[in-house]
């Protein structure tokens, strides 16, 4: 019997048999191999669905927080109100910067003002630089294990595939005959393995390079407003200073 006859019938030796059948029937070492993939595949599902809504949220905040700062009269006057505004993360790195700042004018003592100097305005920058990277850590949260599971699964796949070959030889093995009723269960246990581990790696790769990128962009806007902020801290001190 030839190849393309051996392929032809293949489907005749799990007929009338559903993928869930087969799945039940594999062997135990199958079942967890299986069982693994699926958790992958959930878990990356759900950090996809939470990330995709968090990071929409994220850059239209930002977009509203800038317009609103942009606007500001004071930092002062703007505190009260862009502080509070979530998720944004600049609403974390100007409250940051701007406790840092009162904390260094009222350093002073019985509420006299002091003016700040350039250490004083290192230990801004400083503030602002470690909340800065506390959000970005925030957002990076979880994307890794999208990076995981891509990397992961197609091996974890791979091997319940090579798994099954072998219980389909060790059927041989054991009925001293090749034919399509003993290999067939064994090798459909393996092609089950290998289209769930593709399964879960495909979509996961796909948006592991989509949050990165999305990221990437997030991550450049908070670049962009530290240096805003910082230089906006600078002016106002400058001109209370001239006042």
């Amino acid at each position: 019997m030839d190849k393309i006859t051996m392929f032809l019938l293949m489907p005749d030796a799990v007929a009338g048999k559903k993928l869930t059948d087969l799945i039940m029937e594999s062997s135990v070492f199958a079942k967890i191999i299986l069982l693994v993939l699926v958790a992958f595949s959930v878990i990356s599902w759900a950090i996809m669905i939470y990330k995709y809504f968090e990071y929409k949220r994220v850059i239209a905040t930002n977009e509203t927080f800038l317009r609103e700062f942009r606007r500001r009269r004071s930092l002062e006057k703007s505190f009260s109100i862009l502080s509070k505004m979530k998720p944004t993360p600049f609403a974390a790195i100007f409250g940051a910067a701007f406790v840092e700042l009162e904390s260094l004018v009222s350093s002073g003592g019985r509420g006299e003002q002091v003016a700040i100097d350039d250490e004083g305005l290192e230990h801004i920058a400083e503030a602002i630089d470690r909340t800065a990277t506390s959000e970005v850590s925030r957002l990076e949260k979880n994307v890794v294990f999208l990076a995981t599971t891509a990397n992961a699964s197609p091996f974890l796949g791979l091997l319940g595939t090579v798994w099954g070959i072998m219980e389909s030889f060790a059927q041989i093995g054991v009925m001293g005959t090749a034919t399509l009723a003993v290999v067939a269960p064994g090798i459909a246990e393996a092609l089950i393995a290998t289209v769930a581990g593709l399964a879960a790696a495909i979509p996961a790769v796909i948006a592991y390079n989509y949050f990165t990128n999305k990221l990437r962009f997030i991550t450049s806007e908070i670049d962009n407003f530290k240096s805003e902020l910082f230089s906006a801290i600078k002016k106002e001190l400058s001109t209370l200073a001239q006042v």
